[in-house]
C-alpha cells in the first residue's frame, strides 16, 4: 500500500552525480552504490561506463593497494570494484568483454611472481568467471591468443582462487561445441601432464593439494558430462589423458621413486582413489541407466590397474615403514608411531583395489600377505575408528563378492572359479578366526580387571555377524563352512561356542529399545501438562473435549485453516459467503450414555425455566433490549443526525431473523436507560427512571410526538461467520441518544453422544428461559 504515498526517496547518488567533478571515489564512498548498480541506476551506469571509471575498478582488483592506507579500509575499494564488475549490468559486461585494453589490464594480474594476493586473487577470478559465463565466445577467443594463458595457470595453482578459476573453464561455457573446443585446447596445452608434475615432493603442499584436487575434479565432472549431455559421440580428452596407463605411471613415480612426501602420497592416492570410483553420479532428474550401461556405471579402466600392479610392493612397504611421524601422546598412551594419514589412505586404496575384484590384484595382495599387515594394525590401534572402518570394509568386500574372473588363463579358470583366494587366504594364513575370538576373550579380561571396553570392539561385533551371514546366506557361503570345518577342533568349538554365546548375547543387547516408546504422544511440554490435568469424575464432557484437543492434526489441516481471501475482499460483494467448515466438525464422545443424560439433565434444572404458555401476554425475553446512554448535564443539542431507516425496520428485521441461531451481543455501557418506546428491536429494559416517567404519565399524543422525533441509524456488516449490526438511535427532544450492538455468529456444531445426536437447535430451544442474573442481555450456554 505504501506505494500509493509515493514515498520514495531519490538517491543521494543521483544528487552526487549531478556534480561535474565527482570522483570514482565519492561515488564508491556511498553506502547504497551497490544496490543502485543492480538497479541499473541509468546516471551511475552511465557514470561507471566512462573508460577512465572502468580502468579504475580494473586497476583496484589487479593492483596492490598503498601500504600507506590504513588495515581496515586497505581492500575497501578493491571489494565494492569486484562487486560492481560482476553486479551482472549487461552494459558493464559488453564494456568489459569487448574492450581488449581493459582484458589486458585484468590479464596481466597472472603475470604477477607467485604468491599471488589472495584476496586480489579472488577479486580476478570472480570477474573473469562472470565474463566466462555472460560472454565466453570473446573470453575464449582472448585466452587462446595468450600463449602464456596455461603456463600461469599452472604457475600460480598454488593459489585456490586460481584452481577455481580452471575448473570454472570446464564447467560454465556453453555450448557444448565451445567447450569441446576448450577441452581440446587445454589438451593441447598438456594441462594433465602439467598439473601431474605438480604433485612430486620438490613442491609445497598448497600445489599438491591443489592440483590434486584439480585432477580429481576434472574426472568427476567429465563422468558426470558423460550422463548429462546425451548423444555426444565425442570423448572427454582430459578424462583420456588421465586414464592412460603412462600418465598413472608418473603419478606413481613421481611419490616412490624420489623422496617419501606424506603430503605428494595423499595426494597421489585422492586421484587413484577417483579414479577407481565405480559408483554413479548423483545428478537430479537421472532416474535409468543409460542404455549399455551397468548399475556399476564407471568400470575401472584396465589401464589403470596395470599401472597400480607393479606399485603394489610400494604402496605395501608404506604399511611397513610410512615417513617418519614424531611420537604421539594421547590421553590412554603413547603411539610410536601413530597411524598417520600415509598409512590410513594405503588402507582406503587397498580397499578400493579389492572392490575391482580383480585376480592379478588379489594375486599380488596375497603374495605380499597385505591383508595380515592391515589386520595387525587394526588390533594394535584400538581406538582409530577411521582405520576400523576400512578394514570392516575390506573384509566385508572379501566374504561377499564372488571369485574373481581368471584373465587368459583357461587351463586354472575351472579350478580359481570353485572359491575365492582370498577367502581361502584370510581364514587360513591369517587366521582370521582365531584373531576375532582371542582379541573379544582380551576385552573380557580387561574390563573384568576394571579396564575399558576397547575401541574396536564394535566392528568387530559386525564383521563377526557378516561372517555369520555369509556362512549362511552368501554367495561363497559352502567355501566358508569348509573353512571353519577345517579348523583345529579347540578353534572349532570356540567358534561355535562364540556364536550362541557372547556374539548372541551382545545381539541381543544392541537390539533392546533405549526407551520406552509406549504412550508418547508429544514432547512438548505444555500438551503433557494440559494432558495429566486431572478432572471431576462427572466432568466427561470436559475430559473428551480436552482429548479431542490433543489429537494429532490432519497434514491438510494447515491448508484449510483461517479464511479465504475472498473473505477479506469488498463486503458488499462477499455478504452471502457461507461458512462451512465449522459445521462439519463433529465431536464423538466415548462416554457412558445415562451418566451423560443424568449430567444434562441435572445442568437443565440449575438454569433453565420452564416454557410458558405459548399464548401468554408477557414479553419475550429473548427480545434484545435497548439500552440508552445519557448525555452529560451540558451536553448541547445534536444538529447532525442523518436519517435513516426507522426502527419498525430494525424490528423487522429482528422478526426475520432464525430464532435458534447462536447470537452474542456485546455488553453495553449504562449511563441511564431511555423512556419506554419501540426502539430499535422493541420493547426496552425497564429501569428506575423509566418507571418514575410513566408513574407521572405521558398522553398518547406525547408519546407518539417523541417517537416521531427519534431518528435511527443502522448498519449491519458481514465478516465471514460473523454478522455484526450497529444502530444509534437519536432523541431530539429529549437529548437522548441510544447505541446498540449485536453480533451474531452463524455456525452450527453437532454433538455426537455415543450415536445419539443433539443439534444445538434443540439445546438452544430448551434453554430459552435462562436466569435472569446470568442472561446479562444474552443467550448463556447451558454447556460448561
Amino acid at each position: 500500500m505504501f506505494w500509493k504515498f509515493d514515498l520514495h526517496t531519490t538517491s543521494h547518488i543521483d544528487t552526487l552525480l549531478e556534480k561535474e567533478d565527482v570522483t570514482l571515489t565519492e561515488v564508491m564512498d556511498e553506502d547504497d552504490v551497490l544496490q543502485e548498480c543492480k538497479a541499473q541506476n541509468h546516471k551511475l551506469v552511465d557514470f561507471l561506463l566512462r573508460p577512465q571509471c572502468m580502468e579504475d575498478l580494473v586497476t583496484f582488483i589487479t593492483e596492490e593497494p598503498s601500504t600507506d592506507v590504513e588495515e581496515k579500509v586497505k581492500y575497501k575499494y578493491p571489494n565494492i570494484s569486484c562487486e560492481l564488475l560482476t553486479s551482472d549490468v549487461s552494459q558493464i559486461n559488453d564494456r568489459l568483454g569487448e574492450d581488449e585494453k581493459l582484458l589486458m589490464k585484468l590479464y596481466g594480474f597472472l603475470q604477477n611472481d607467485p604468491p599471488l594476493n589472495p584476496l586480489l586473487a579472488s577479486f580476478f577470478s570472480k570477474v573473469l568467471s562472470i565474463l566466462i559465463g555472460r560472454k565466453p565466445e570473446q573470453i575464449v577467443d582472448f585466452l587462446r591468443k595468450r600463449e602464456d594463458f596455461v603456463d600461469l595457470m599452472i604457475k600460480h595453482i598454488g593459489t585456490s582462487a586460481i584452481m577455481d578459476l580452471l575448473l570454472r573453464m570446464l564447467t560454465c561455457i556453453e555450448p557444448q561445441q565451445l567447450r569441446q573446443d576448450v577441452l581440446n585446447w587445454l589438451n593441447e596445452e598438456k594441462v594433465i601432464q602439467r598439473l601431474v608434475d605438480m604433485v612430486e615432493p620438490s613442491q609445497d603442499e598448497d600445489r599438491h593439494s591443489n592440483a590434486s584436487q584439480s585432477l580429481c575434479e576434472i574426472i568427476r565432472l567429465s563422468r558426470d558430462q558423460m550422463f548429462q549431455v546425451q548423444g555426444c559421440s565425442d570423448p572427454d580428452p582430459l578424462l583420456a589423458t588421465l586414464e592412460k596407463q603412462e600418465t598413472v605411471e608418473q603419478l606413481l613415480s613421481n611419490i616412490f621413486d624420489k623422496e617419501k612426501n606424506e603430503s605428494a602420497i595423499v595426494s597421489v592416492i585422492q586421484i587413484l582413489l577417483t579414479l577407481f570410483e565405480t559408483r554413479r553420479p548423483a545428478f537430479e532428474g537421472h532416474m535409468e541407466c543409460p542404455p549399455g550401461m551397468s548399475y556399476s556405471s564407471f568400470s575401472v579402466n584396465h589401464s589403470i590397474l596395470e599401472a597400480v600392479r607393479p606399485r603394489l610392493k610400494d604402496f605395501h612397504q608404506l604399511l611397513l615403514e610410512p615417513p617418519k611421524k614424531n611420537v604421539m601422546k594421547t590421553t590412554w598412551g603413547v603411539l610410536d608411531p601413530p597411524v598417520g594419514n600415509t598409512r590410513l589412505n594405503v588402507v582406503r586404496l587397498v580397499a578400493s583395489l579389492l572392490q575391482s575384484n580383480t585376480h592379478s590384484i588379489n594375486i599380488e595382495l596375497i603374495n605380499l600377505n597385505t591383508l595380515g599387515v592391515i589386520l595387525d594394525m587394526y588390533f594394535k590401534y584400538i581406538w582409530n575408528n577411521f582405520l576400523h572402518i576400512q578394514v570392516e570394509i575390506c573384509t566385508a568386500m572379501i566374504l561377499a563378492m564372488p571369485p574373481a574372473p581368471v584373465d587368459i588363463q583357461p587351463d586354472t579358470e575351472h579350478e580359481h572359479a570353485k572359491g575365492s583366494i582370498l577367502i581361502k587366504h584370510l581364514f587360513q594364513k591369517c587366521q582370521f578366526i582365531q584373531r576375532i575370538i582371542d582379541a573379544w576373550s582380551s576385552n573380557e579380561k580387561d574390563q573384568a580387571a576394571g579396564g575399558r571396553r576397547r575401541g574396536y570392539m564394535g566392528h568387530l561385533t559386525r564383521i563377526a555377524n557378516s561372517i555369520v551371514h555369509n556362512c549362511e546366506k552368501g554367495p561363497n557361503g559352502p567355501q566358508i563352512q569348509q573353512l571353519i570345518s577345517e579348523l583345529p577342533a579347540e578353534d572349532r568349538e570356540k567358534w561355535e561356542a562364540f556364536i550362541s554365546g557372547q556374539l548372541a548375547d551382545t545381539n541381543k543387547r544392541n537390539t533392546v529399545d533405549l526407551v520406552n516408546t509406549h504412550h508418547i504422544h508429544s514432547s512438548s511440554d505444555d500438551e503433557v501438562d494440559f494432558k495429566d490435568s486431572g478432572f471431576h469424575q462427572d466432568s466427561s464432557l470436559q475430559q473428551a473435549f480436552s482429548d479431542y484437543q490433543m489429537q494429532q492434526m490432519t497434514s491438510n489441516f494447515i491448508e484449510q485453516f483461517g479464511f479465504n481471501d475472498e473473505e477479506f475482499a469488498d463486503q458488499d460483494d462477499v455478504v452471502d459467503i457461507p461458512f462451512d467448515r465449522i459445521s462439519d466438525i463433529s465431536f464423538s464422545l466415548n462416554t457412558n450414555e445415562s451418566a451423560n443424560i443424568a449430567l444434562f439433565e441435572a445442568r437443565c434444572k440449575e438454569k433453565i425455566q420452564q416454557f410458558e404458555d405459548a399464548g401468554s401476554d408477557e414479553e419475550d425475553i429473548w427480545d434484545e433490549k435497548d439500552i440508552t446512554f445519557a448525555p452529560e448535564s451540558q451536553r448541547r443539542p445534536s444538529s447532525g443526525s442523518t436519517d435513516s431507516e426507522e426502527s419498525t425496520d430494525s424490528e423487522e428485521e429482528d422478526v426475520k431473523r432464525d430464532p435458534f441461531e447462536t447470537s452474542n451481543s456485546a455488553t453495553d455501557d449504562t449511563m441511564e436507560v431511555d423512556t419506554d418506546c419501540d426502539g430499535w428491536l422493541g420493547t426496552s429494559v425497564a429501569s428506575p427512571s423509566a418507571t418514575l416517567s410513566k408513574d407521572c404519565g405521558r398522553s398518547k399524543a406525547e408519546e407518539e410526538t417523541a417517537c416521531c422525533e427519534q431518528r435511527s441509524i443502522t448498519e449491519t456488516v458481514m465478516n465471514g461467520s460473523m454478522k455484526e449490526t450497529v444502530s444509534l438511535t437519536v432523541d431530539a427532544k429529549t437529548e437522548t441518544a441510544v447505541f446498540k450492538r449485536y453480533v451474531e455468529h452463524m455456525l452450527m456444531f453437532t454433538l455426537n453422544y455415543s450415536n445419539k445426536v443433539c443439534s444445538l437447535n434443540k439445546v438452544w430451544s430448551e434453554c430459552k428461559h435462562l436466569d435472569n442474573n446470568e442472561r446479562g442481555g444474552h443467550a448463556a450456554s447451558p454447556f460448561p
